[in-house]
């Protein structure tokens, strides 16, 4: 008999990029060219509860511009990829944002009834930065405010959540780990699941190179952006090679160049792929 706190985990690709420069993703990748990235969050089903790891983003109002700036000419709706698992946005449950970029945090309006579980350093720091002149816009080119907007409400009606640092269940089998470094408040996830625990990364790990190291002899590779300390990142790559063992069969990196091939595709819609991790 399955554990009654085993989740049921889908990986969903619901856009992807054009020609990513890997230098500007992965740092000291200067001559491995462009990639078109893939951009995904994570669906785990428990019983009646459907919680999301990150939400992708809706192609509306500022959320269409910023696909545009940032080069994602190919989408499709996170709420139909969901449709093609029974999912309505008002059965999601619960939402875990590993951090408020607006290709992760995008489309948290859109799921009316979920709790919605975020780092209080994350939603503090980015209203941090919006307050500051206009010459600190590097900081916050990559935030809908919109999205800051839509967890101010959130909060009225308390759906809210603020975490403070790491956290075993705040779900029966779902903990969050503070993971500093891209962001100053991400979080990564880690979900008990039938075949073990589960990593979700959020943007601590853009790829296995990360982990593994350019010439694979495990030296931690930084991102090439983020505006947390390099030095923070590595830590959080740490916190993760060690909670997986060195298995990266164990880890869902949501910007996966290689599309998840270790998983099984259970669903293809234009071209996108939902695939089973558990």
């Amino acid at each position: 008999m399955a554990d009654a706190t085993h989740w049921d985990v889908h990986v969903i690709e619901f856009a992807r990029s054009k020609d990513q420069p890997v230098d500007g993703l992965i740092n000291g990748a200067h001559d491995d060219g462009v990639v078109d990235l893939p951009f995904s969050f994570v669906m785990a089903r428990q019983g009646r509860r459907i919680a999301l790891v990150d939400t992708g983003f809706m192609r509306e109002g500022i959320g269409a511009e910023m696909s545009v700036r940032f080069g994602i000419p190919h989408w499709i709706s996170p709420l139909r990829m969901l449709a093609e698992l029974g999912v309505a946005p008002e059965a999601v449950t619960d939402i875990v944002v590993s951090h408020a970029h607006f290709d992760h945090m995008g489309s948290i309006g859109k799921f009316p009834k979920a709790q919605i579980w975020i780092q209080k350093r994350e939603i503090l720091s980015w209203v941090e930065a919006m307050a500051l002149p206009p010459q600190f816009g590097f900081l916050t080119a990559i935030i809908n405010p919109d999205d800051l907007r839509n967890a101010f409400d959130a909060s009225v009606e308390h759906r809210l959540t603020l975490l403070d640092g790491d956290r075993d269940n705040i779900l029966p089998g779902l903990h969050v780990r503070f993971g500093e470094g891209h962001t100053l408040g991400q979080q990564f996830v880690i979900l008990e699941t039938g075949r073990g625990r589960l990593v979700v990364s959020g943007d601590c790990v853009y790829a296995a190179r990360n982990i593994t190291g350019h010439k694979h002899d495990g030296v931690y590779v930084p991102l090439a952006n983020g505006v947390g300390s390099i030095w923070e990142q590595l830590k959080t790559m740490d916190r993760i090679n060690n909670e997986i063992g060195g298995d990266l069969g164990r880890l869902i990196i949501l910007h996966d160049a290689e599309r998840w091939a270790k998983f099984p595709v259970v669903h293809e819609v234009e071209g996108f792929r939902i695939v089973k991790a558990s």
